[in-house]
Protein backbone atom coordinates (compact mmCIF):
# COMPACT_ATOMS: atom_id res chain seq x y z
CA UNK A 1 0.00 0.00 0.00
CA UNK A 2 1.75 3.19 -1.25
CA UNK A 3 1.59 6.60 1.68
CA UNK A 4 -0.27 9.37 0.44
CA UNK A 5 1.04 13.20 1.71
CA UNK A 6 -2.15 13.81 3.26
CA UNK A 7 -1.70 10.52 5.74
CA UNK A 8 1.65 11.64 6.50
CA UNK A 9 0.08 15.60 7.32
CA UNK A 10 -2.29 14.08 9.22
CA UNK A 11 0.66 12.27 11.92
CA UNK A 12 2.52 15.70 11.62
CA UNK A 13 -0.73 16.85 12.69
CA UNK A 14 -1.49 14.36 15.22
CA UNK A 15 1.54 14.36 16.57
CA UNK A 16 2.10 18.01 16.89
CA UNK A 17 -1.47 18.66 18.97
CA UNK A 18 -0.57 15.59 21.29
CA UNK A 19 2.84 17.71 21.79
CA UNK A 20 0.57 21.45 22.33
CA UNK A 21 -1.52 19.59 24.70
CA UNK A 22 1.57 18.35 26.92
CA UNK A 23 3.05 21.52 26.67
CA UNK A 24 -0.46 22.94 28.14
CA UNK A 25 -0.73 20.32 31.36
CA UNK A 26 2.76 20.96 32.56
CA UNK A 27 4.06 24.09 31.11
CA UNK A 28 0.86 26.33 31.59
CA UNK A 29 0.55 25.40 35.06
CA UNK A 30 3.66 26.82 35.45
CA UNK A 31 2.98 29.88 33.90
CA UNK A 32 -0.08 30.47 35.83
CA UNK A 33 1.62 30.20 38.13
CA UNK A 34 3.56 33.67 36.91
CA UNK A 35 0.55 35.08 35.39
CA UNK A 36 -2.99 34.95 36.69
CA UNK A 37 -5.33 35.45 33.59
CA UNK A 38 -2.83 32.19 32.19
CA UNK A 39 -4.26 30.55 35.28
CA UNK A 40 -8.00 31.22 34.83
CA UNK A 41 -7.53 29.87 30.98
CA UNK A 42 -5.28 26.73 32.54
CA UNK A 43 -7.92 25.94 34.39
CA UNK A 44 -11.02 26.19 32.04
CA UNK A 45 -12.71 22.77 31.71
CA UNK A 46 -13.20 23.91 27.92
CA UNK A 47 -9.75 24.43 26.85
CA UNK A 48 -8.86 20.40 27.59
CA UNK A 49 -12.87 19.60 25.32
CA UNK A 50 -11.51 21.63 22.42
CA UNK A 51 -7.95 20.12 23.05
CA UNK A 52 -9.82 16.54 22.87
CA UNK A 53 -12.69 17.03 20.35
CA UNK A 54 -9.92 18.31 18.22
CA UNK A 55 -7.21 15.38 18.73
CA UNK A 56 -9.96 12.70 18.28
CA UNK A 57 -10.90 13.38 14.23
CA UNK A 58 -7.53 13.74 13.70
CA UNK A 59 -5.57 11.00 15.23
CA UNK A 60 -8.57 8.55 14.23
CA UNK A 61 -8.85 9.40 10.78
CA UNK A 62 -4.75 8.98 10.44
CA UNK A 63 -4.89 5.96 12.56
CA UNK A 64 -7.23 3.94 10.40
CA UNK A 65 -5.67 5.27 7.10
CA UNK A 66 -3.37 2.43 7.21
CA UNK A 67 -4.65 0.09 10.55
CA UNK A 68 -2.88 -2.18 12.46
CA UNK A 69 -3.38 -3.10 15.88
CA UNK A 70 -0.55 -1.50 18.24
CA UNK A 71 -0.75 1.98 16.90
CA UNK A 72 -4.74 2.24 16.77
CA UNK A 73 -5.18 -0.12 19.87
CA UNK A 74 -2.34 3.04 21.75
CA UNK A 75 -4.17 5.60 19.83
CA UNK A 76 -7.84 4.68 21.17
CA UNK A 77 -6.40 4.37 24.81
CA UNK A 78 -4.77 8.28 24.56
CA UNK A 79 -7.72 9.55 23.14
CA UNK A 80 -10.24 7.68 25.91
CA UNK A 81 -7.35 9.34 28.38
CA UNK A 82 -7.94 12.78 27.37
CA UNK A 83 -11.78 12.39 27.12
CA UNK A 84 -11.02 11.27 30.89
CA UNK A 85 -8.68 13.76 31.58
CA UNK A 86 -11.20 16.51 30.48
CA UNK A 87 -14.27 15.18 32.29
CA UNK A 88 -11.74 15.07 35.53
CA UNK A 89 -12.38 11.21 35.59
CA UNK A 90 -11.90 9.90 38.39
CA UNK A 91 -10.93 12.65 39.92
CA UNK A 92 -10.04 16.78 39.56
CA UNK A 93 -6.41 15.67 41.16
CA UNK A 94 -5.74 13.17 38.32
CA UNK A 95 -6.73 15.42 35.56
CA UNK A 96 -3.32 16.68 34.61
CA UNK A 97 -1.89 12.86 35.13
CA UNK A 98 -4.45 11.09 32.91
CA UNK A 99 -4.34 13.95 30.28
CA UNK A 100 -0.74 13.64 30.15
CA UNK A 101 -1.22 10.17 29.94
CA UNK A 102 -3.32 10.33 27.33
CA UNK A 103 -1.23 12.61 25.09
CA UNK A 104 1.74 10.43 25.62
CA UNK A 105 -0.23 7.53 24.43
CA UNK A 106 -1.31 9.35 21.40
CA UNK A 107 1.94 10.51 20.24
CA UNK A 108 3.50 7.11 20.82
CA UNK A 109 0.65 5.62 18.26
CA UNK A 110 1.14 8.54 15.77
CA UNK A 111 5.09 7.97 16.04
CA UNK A 112 4.81 4.42 15.40
CA UNK A 113 1.59 4.65 12.27
CA UNK A 114 4.63 7.15 11.25
CA UNK A 115 7.48 4.37 11.26
CA UNK A 116 5.38 1.93 9.62
CA UNK A 117 5.34 4.58 6.54
CA UNK A 118 7.86 3.77 3.65
CA UNK A 119 9.44 6.74 3.27
CA UNK A 120 11.32 8.10 -0.12
CA UNK A 121 14.60 9.17 0.01
CA UNK A 122 16.36 11.21 -2.73
CA UNK A 123 18.71 9.44 -4.47
CA UNK A 124 21.15 11.10 -6.70
CA UNK A 125 20.92 10.65 -10.34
Amino acid sequence: MTHTPAGRVGDIAAISLSSLCLIHCLALPLAASLLPLAGVWAEAPWVHWVFALTAAPISLWTLTRRPALTPLGLGVVGLVLLFAGAAEFPSHETETAVTVAGGLFLSLAHVLNWKRIPHECATPD
